[in-house]
């Protein structure tokens, strides 16, 4: 794409420009101008890019108004489009046949074309001052108070039963004056809505801009719906293994959100993930809203999580599979953000660590979330808390929230490909509208990959408990791990109590065996000073397992065994006589590799051999449970030369 400099500018020669047409291939193009604010508005804008796919009448472009004060991270996604990019100026002064924006905000009047505004979100909640008016939430510290508005007949909320924003409240983002007219005129052309629910706050609100108003359903929620029959799918990709449960945390931007400081649970809330859920137990993911990342600088916040991350907490990159997280969850501690709506919508249980209700439209549906969701108890034990949410929990708990996500859940490829060439003037191409399906999550070098499962790096605290049941059925040993992150303000001095097993019964066969202990860290232990303290040291991915066993009993002589993982389900132990013991899950029930991290299988031997028994009589098998779920090993050992 040819550029020329204009008042200090790259503007560009072709396909638009004075110079356009000659240098154009497909000069007469229909242009379809792609306005991005920031990265939260451009994916919302990438859901609906595929509408305009194989057809040749239409050239598609970019621009950022410049407006937003989260501009890092668009050069790099607006380069990964692969579209022409405008420069703003040029932009306002290149006339189209369409304009598509997923936000308000900038010069959005100075576009020379019809423009359509799209939610980047649930539709609208949020109130937001705007930039010219200077308004702002007053921060009283109160919450909005729960008066119900219930109907006198049904006692059921009705949406848009609500009173408007009060003196001095800033107005509600996207369906206010402030943001939807200027100079008395609506902005948009097509004020695009996923529910008559909107578009009853949008009358009463902003008359003028309701006659815009055009029902086209939630691209992203209909993406989110078309994906959960392929719920085991991620959840395997995403390193789930059978028993666990994920558990997703959720936040918006702002510091009343749940990862903001204004009531700054944050920091406990990490740690107790950490220290209380048994790692083999629970998987747990981060999804941050974009503007975090790219407002403090996705080094920054890495830099706040690693710590958790090394305890095993995977954190979802702004432009990561989020979708396919969310479809995959067992639970979502979240606040008042788009993404925990969307949880409850598809029938996930939510626990809201945050909420601000004074942020928010009390008409709107995410209002109504907070007034029905459970909330989080910070700095009371956080598993109970997830015991009693999933205990309690039914999947149509939040069905009339979901009901309001979309009028027409499954149809806005179709309705919104309408919509956008009905203000082009032109035909709709042939082939059906559709949303392209949501992929697995992806691993690998690729900066929106998700790795399948977290590295642990902690070291780890090991309760095991051994029932030998022969001759009836092999040896059995429960291995429950927790991430030892070092002493802090909200650390516990011991693990639950619930993660001791019980002492066997009568009927149980063998003797009763105590619970016993043991310290396992990973030799890349960002703390090495943790690793004298090793009881069973840990590797993976080493191309020579046995040479470097040999070589970590070594380097580590306080520790009693040395373990590598060398495939997904074998882990491989070297024993202080020199012997290697080889460990193989077999496959689950449905025939597929068992997604257990293997490292546990160390543990469970460690217990074996800790407790004087044989190797040999592990040669029959041996079973390891977590959790709830059995893992089937076979064990094969290779005398030392």
């Amino acid at each position: 794409m040819g550029e020329a400099v204009v008042d200090g500018q790259r503007w560009l020669r072709v396909p638009v420009g004075p110079e356009g047409p000659q240098w154009s291939t497909r000069a007469g193009a229909a242009r379809v101008l792609f306005v991005v604010h920031n990265v939260t508005s451009a994916t919302r804008l990438l859901d609906v890019l595929p509408l305009f796919d194989a057809d040749p009448r239409v050239q598609c472009l970019a621009t950022c108004t410049g407006s937003s004060p989260y501009l890092h991270g668009v050069p790099e996604l607006l380069a990964d489009a692969g579209l022409p990019v405008l420069p703003w100026e040029q932009a306002v002064e290149t006339p189209v046949d369409l304009a598509i924006s997923a936000s308000y905000g900038g010069e959005l009047h100075e576009i020379r074309g019809k423009l359509a505004i799209l939610s980047h979100g649930i539709g609208y909640n949020k109130r937001l001052p705007t930039p010219d008016t200077g308004h702002r939430t007053p921060d009283t510290g109160h919450r909005t108070p729960d008066t119900g508005h219930r109907t006198p007949d049904t006692g059921h909320w009705v949406p848009g039963s609500e009173p408007g924003p009060g003196p001095g409240q800033a107005p509600v983002f996207g369906l206010s004056p402030e943001w939807l007219l200027h100079d008395g005129e609506p902005v948009a052309t097509a004020t695009v809505l996923s529910h008559p629910e909107q578009l009853t706050r949008l009358r009463h609100a902003c008359p003028p801009a309701a006659r815009t108003a055009v029902l086209a359903g939630d691209p992203c929620f209909d993406r989110l719906l078309a994906a959960l029959p392929h719920r085991d799918d991620f959840r395997r990709a995403l390193g789930v293994a059978t028993g666990q449960r994920l558990i997703v945390v959720n936040s918006t931007w702002g510091p009343r959100s749940l990862f903001g400081d204004t009531q700054d649970v944050l920091p406990w809330l990490l740690d107790s993930l950490v220290r209380e859920l048994p790692v083999d137990g629970y998987r747990r993911c981060a999804v941050l809203h974009p503007n975090i990342w790219h407002g403090h600088g996705p080094g920054q916040v890495r830099a706040w999580l690693r710590h958790a991350q090394y305890a095993g907490l995977t954190v979802v990159p702004p432009l990561g599979p989020w979708r396919q997280v969310l479809a995959a969850a067992d639970a979502v501690i979240g606040d008042h953000g788009s993404v925990t709506y969307y949880a409850a919508a598809i029938g996930t249980p939510v626990l809201l660590g945050a909420f601000p209700a004074q942020d928010l439209d009390p008409a709107s549906p995410v209002a109504e979330l907070g007034r029905t969701a459970p909330r989080l108890r910070p700095y009371e034990p956080l598993l109970p808390q997830l015991d009693a949410l999933l205990a309690g929990h039914h999947p149509d708990r939040y069905a009339q929230l979901a009901a309001l996500a979309s009028s027409a859940p499954g149809t806005s490829a179709g309705l919104l490909r309408r919509t956008f060439y009905g203000l082009m003037g032109l035909s709709e191409p042939g082939l059906p509208a559709y949303l392209p399906r949501l992929l697995l999550p992806a691993h690998g070098g690729d900066p929106t990959a998700v790795p399948p499962a977290t590295p642990l790096r902690a070291p780890l605290h090991v309760l095991t408990h051994l029932r030998d049941r022969r001759p009836a059925a092999p040896p059995e040993i429960t291995v429950t791990r927790y991430a030892d992150t070092g002493s802090g303000s909200f650390a516990h001095s011991d693990p639950p109590a619930a993660a001791y097993p019980s002492a066997p019964t009568p009927a149980d066969h063998g003797a009763p065996q105590a619970v016993a202990s043991h310290t396992a860290i990973h030799e890349d232990t960002p703390d090495s000073t943790r690793l004298p303290l090793a009881d069973l040291v840990l590797h993976d991915s080493q191309p020579e397992p046995a040479a470097w066993a040999q070589e970590a009993m070594r380097r580590h002589r306080h520790c009693a065994m040395a373990a590598c993982v060398t495939a997904p389900d074998t882990c491989l132990v070297r024993i202080p006589d020199g012997s290697l013991v080889t460990l193989t899950a077999a496959p689950g029930p449905d025939g597929r590799r068992d997604r257990c991290d293997p490292a546990v299988y160390a543990s469970a031997l460690y217990a074996w051999y800790e407790r004087g028994r044989p190797l040999e009589d592990l040669l029959g098998g041996l079973t390891v449970m977590t959790g709830d779920a059995a893992h089937h090993l076979r064990v094969t050992i290779t005398p030392p030369r």
